[in-house]
């Protein structure tokens, strides 16, 4: 469904639990990997632990299995001239006792296109068999979920009913790779989460029936950049809510993305319906002074993103919209098609002073998180949270936790 699934979790369908540690005696072993380098007798693979060098030998035997059904026992015939740089390995050999080397008996391909055409094909599904939305509540009894789906003309609640074989994933505290997100159940999942499931709608849209549910507890924080680090791929920021500084890791899944400045002043006066930006202040909005309302949950993004998506499909028309590519949120679709659009940038980008606003998982550290998806040109929608009448007004015009920036929410890699 998302990107690392065909990329890390299809190596571990073919290979079960396996594992590799350097210093074991030699045994024959099971390697996933993912192909750096192809040469006549060797090619190097990128494993969990580092570059791995796998001898070939004379004859070596390479074999294909397919992306959407991977399997060893269905493997066909195949040769090294078959195999590129990015395709995904599972070695069958002896290890090295340093375990930087590999004596291949068999050496099965998943190739990189193949992985791209499953992923089409998933992301295809999820667009027209899923939802996404925050979660209401959880009926343990019934075994049901409530689910709040924003759309074009506001929200409607679904009630979602895993079926007896439903799978469960849940984002980690930590991490924002959903290869690392863990199995879960239904007992998991909380009010205020933000859920993705694949299944079955009913004819008037208010039933869900649940193949696979996606949780996490995200988090939204807007601040001033204080500091930036191209090199290590970090900024830290003023946190505009506890006036504290905040570490932000920006990693190599993380989206970072612009707002143009027309189009942040007009989706922000949509929000305010249609009144125009209201200045704050010299230079943006005063620094709140409320710690506890630092870092909301994307449900609040979720509820107020509602009015911008509304009223920016009318205006997506000019960003070249199209079908939504989160699935199954209606106008959440739009603002992420939309999203899309707008300009790419790098850490080294940014400068000291502006706004940026960032998603992340929640978890127990305050001075530092990973960026799922980092937003710079925010400041119509801070202004607007902070002035007269905001949604988001904390003491003295700052603002508070409740302020929407549309796009930015938890789920950062369909």
């Amino acid at each position: 469904m998302l990107k690392n699934i065909i990329l890390t979790a299809a190596v571990i369908i073919l290979t079960g639990i396996v594992s590799f540690v350097p210093g074991q005696a030699a045994k024959a072993s099971l390697l996933p990997g993912e192909i750096s380098a192809i040469a006549e007798n060797k090619i190097t693979i990128n494993t969990a632990n580092g570059p791995v060098d796998v001898i070939l030998g004379d004859k070596p035997d390479f074999k294909r299995t397919p992306a959407d059904k991977p399997s060893l026992t269905t493997a066909t015939p195949a040769a090294i001239s078959d195999a590129s740089v990015g395709d995904k390995v599972v070695v069958s050999g002896f290890p090295s006792a340093d375990g930087k080397s590999i004596q291949a008996r068999t050496v099965y391909l998943m190739s990189k296109a193949d992985i791209s055409q499953k992923h089409a094909k998933e992301t295809a599904e999820w667009k027209t068999r899923g939802i996404t939305g925050k979660v209401k509540a959880v009926n343990a009894q019934t075994n049901q979920v409530t689910v709040e789906v924003r759309g074009m003309t506001g929200s409607t609640d679904v009630t979602l009913t895993p079926k007896g074989d439903a799978k469960y994933k849940r984002y980690a505290p930590d991490s924002i790779r959903y290869d690392e997100a863990k199995d879960s159940s239904l007992g998991e999942i909380q009010a205020g989460d933000m859920i993705r499931a694949l299944g079955d709608k009913s004819s008037d849209g208010t039933a869900f029936s649940a193949d696979q549910v996606v949780t996490g507890a995200f988090q939204t924080v807007a601040g001033t950049v204080k500091s930036i680090d191209a090199e290590k791929n970090e900024v830290v920021i003023k946190n505009l809510v506890t006036n504290k500084e905040l570490t932000v890791v920006v990693g190599d899944q993380s989206v970072v993305k612009r707002y143009p400045q027309d189009v942040a002043d007009r989706m922000a006066s949509f929000q305010m319906g249609g009144n125009g930006p209201r200045p704050v202040g010299q230079g943006g909005p005063p620094q709140g002074n409320r710690p506890e309302g630092a870092q909301r949950t994307e449900g609040g993004a979720q509820r107020t993103e509602g009015g911008a998506q509304r009223t920016e499909g009318g205006q997506n028309r000019g960003f070249g919209g199209g079908p939504g590519r989160q699935m199954g949120g209606g106008g959440a679709g739009n603002i992420d098609d939309m999203l899309d659009r707008f300009p790419n940038i790098k850490v080294s980008d940014l400068k000291v002073g502006d706004m940026v606003a960032l998603s992340s998982t929640k978890n127990a550290t305050t001075d530092r998180i990973k960026a799922i998806k980092l937003l710079a040109g925010v400041e119509p929608f801070l202004r607007m949270a902070a002035g007269p009448g905001g949604r988001g007004r904390g003491g003295q015009g700052g603002v508070d936790g409740g302020f929407s920036i549309p796009g930015l929410d938890g789920f950062g890699f369909p």
